[in-house]
Parts: C-alpha cells; sequence; structure tokens
C-alpha cells in the first residue's frame, strides 16, 4: 500500500504524528522560502505577501469543507475563534461539552466566568442537550483517542432545542469528509491532517450565525474595502465572513495555499480510503499482539495501557504521541503498509 503524497513528502523517520503536527509537502516550503527570501532581500515579487494567496488559501478550505469562500474566516489559532464565540454568547448561556474534550474547545467558555459551562460524556453528549443549551462544542474526532463523535445525532439534538453547534475539525479536516455548513461555527487547526504551517487556522459561520458574532478583533485587514480601512474607524465592516478575519502570517499562508491545493488534488476521500485502510491493518496488528485500541474506524488509533513505549519507538525512529495515557499512532496519505508493520514490529519487541 503506497503513500499518496509522492514526491511531496520525505519523511526521515516513520512518522506517525499527524495528529499533533502534520509534515509540510515540499511544494508549501518552497512557497514559504521564496516569500522569505523576498522578504529578506526587498526584491519586488509578493513583498511582504498577498492577499491573493490568502483569499486562495480561504477558497481551497471552504471547497474541501463544502462552504463558499464567503462563509470562511481565517487566523492563526483554534483558541482565538472559539474565544471570538464565547465573547459573544449572552452572560448566562449554557455550553454543553465533552467530558475530556480539547482544552482550546473548553477553556475560553470557562474563563468567562458568566457562562454555565455542562459537560456530557462523548456517547451521551447529544442526550445531554435539553431546553436553555445555548451551544454544544465539540471535536469532530477527539485528540485524546480519536473517537469519531455523532455529529449527526448532536446536530439533531441541538436543532431539536434551539442550540446552536460549534465543531472543531482540527482532527477530522483533511482526512474525513467534512460538511462545514451543516454546523453554526466550525473551526479547524491548519497544521494538522491539512498539512499548512502552523499559525493557520479556519473558522466557518453560516449566514444566520454571522448575525451573532461581534468582530471583537476586526483590524483593517476586516474591512470591505481594504484600501480604504487603514486609518480611523472601518467605515463598513466586510460583508461576509472575513469580518472576522484576524491578521495573518503571510508565510504561513502561503505555504497553506500550496497544501490545501495538494490536498484538492488528491482529494479527501482517496485521503480517507487509504488512511482508514493503514489504521485497520494495525488495529488488526495490535490484536495479533494481545492489545486493544480504542474502538472506531478513525486514522488515528489509541492504545491504552502502552503509552511507556514510545521511548522504546522513538529509539526505533518511529513517532508518535502519548496522550491522556494512551499510546497515539495517526495515519495520512505519506504513510504506507510499513510504517504500519515497522511500529508492529517495535511494539512486539
Amino acid at each position: 500500500m503506497d503513500t499518496l503524497g509522492g514526491a511531496e513528502f520525505a519523511p526521515d523517520t516513520t512518522y506517525l504524528d499527524t495528529a499533533a503536527c502534520g509534515l509540510l509537502p515540499r511544494r508549501a516550503v518552497t512557497a514559504v522560502q521564496t516569500l522569505a527570501e523576498e522578504n529578506a532581500t526587498g526584491r519586488r515579487g509578493q513583498g511582504p505577501g498577498g492577499f491573493g494567496t490568502v483569499g486562495a488559501a480561504r477558497a481551497s478550505f471552504g471547497r474541501l469543507v463544502g462552504v463558499p469562500a464567503e462563509r470562511v474566516a481565517v487566523g492563526v489559532a483554534v483558541s482565538v475563534h472559539v474565544g471570538l464565540i464565547a465573547a459573544s454568547l449572552p452572560a448566562g448561556a449554557e455550553v454543553l461539552i465533552p467530558e475530556g474534550e480539547f482544552s482550546s474547545v473548553v477553556t475560553p467558555f470557562v474563563v468567562r466566568g458568566d457562562l454555565k459551562v455542562r459537560y456530557a460524556p462523548l456517547d451521551g453528549l447529544a442526550d445531554a442537550v435539553r431546553p436553555g443549551t445555548a451551544l454544544v462544542a465539540c471535536s469532530a474526532v477527539q485528540s485524546a483517542d480519536g473517537r469519531i463523535t455523532d455529529l449527526v445525532a448532536v446536530r439533531a439534538a441541538a436543532a431539536t432545542h434551539g442550540a446552536r453547534t460549534l465543531v472543531d475539525a482540527s482532527q477530522a479536516a483533511g482526512w474525513l469528509p467534512f460538511e462545514a455548513g451543516a454546523y453554526d461555527y466550525t473551526v479547524t487547526g491548519g497544521f494538522k491532517f491539512l498539512v499548512c504551517p502552523r499559525g493557520t487556522s479556519f473558522l466557518t459561520v453560516t449566514e444566520e450565525a454571522q448575525e451573532s458574532l461581534v468582530p471583537l478583533h476586526a483590524g483593517w485587514v476586516a474591512g470591505e474595502d481594504l484600501g480604504a480601512s487603514t486609518y480611523g474607524p472601518l467605515g463598513q465592516l466586510a460583508h461576509s465572513a472575513r469580518r472576522f478575519d484576524e491578521p495573518v502570517s503571510f508565510l504561513s499562508y502561503h505555504g497553506a495555499e500550496r497544501s490545501l491545493a495538494l490536498l484538492e488534488e488528491i482529494g479527501v476521500e482517496a485521503i480517507h480510503a487509504h488512511g482508514t485502510a493503514l489504521a485497520a491493518r494495525f488495529r488488526e496488528g495490535l490484536s495479533g499482539l494481545g492489545l486493544e485500541a480504542v474502538p472506531g474506524t478513525s486514522v488515528t488509533v489509541a492504545v491504552p495501557g502502552v503509552g511507556d513505549r514510545q521511548s522504546d519507538l522513538h529509539r526505533a525512529g518511529v513517532d508518535v504521541s502519548v496522550r491522556a495515557g494512551n499510546l497515539r499512532v495517526a495515519f495520512h496519505l505519506y504513510n504506507s503498509a510499513a510504517d504500519v508493520d515497522r511500529v508492529l514490529d517495535v511494539l512486539a519487541g
């Protein structure tokens, strides 16, 4: 089972840690190096960076998750997007979150101090939505163990009780077919399965939900007419979700535009089929070793009880993570069956 990345990726190790950070394709590295050199020498070109490239990355991400570019805001970190949503909720609003959820989805609501944050088991999240719940916030795929949330059930329960939905797709977008338009808000860090540089993140907002957000960090880039937005208060905010943009790192987005284009060329469906087949091979191999993974069909596989083997794997040139005590292995387009067999060989001793 060959990789899908071809010559775009050339890992020096058996890299199985995309759930922590994805590898950059060569085209993204070249784009960042080119812009950095232009910044260093003053050569005419993109100069400090181009908004056209940022717009291309915005549109490409939108196509990958099934929403128009006008519904996508760009930024630097998921926690900033979540903080904007948290700041826009009325005092006393109830936010329902799964137990053990990634902290960037939790803390912005907690630090408000005047919101009612309630927790429920992931497999009972939909049942825990009740009248008065204002927002259900969860990850599409759990960081700690790769479990996939039943988002269909969560969305239906939220609709029944008039609650909005916020989905963090950081561990899903890029390998799991995902329709962002089905949820009021989605947030996605670009540096994992989207194989973008750090410093890239995306917020999607439905047209209705846009009215609920206050563009608290609106700078000149949030203006409808950038040329007329550099001094004084903005005359007019962007009519699209761009009014929620944060000022971005051009270096990061020049790389992101190339990374996202590559994913579009390959296709999420193909990446999904490739990664889940590798994960299934790994789960089967674990069973043969008498080890039991957290059940599921995710490309991220968590193995309880063997987190202490990370050091053995590292010495053998295999990169994995430990999260919540689990050994966490994540497969992506640049992995192959040989990678699966390598990690199993090390675990077998």
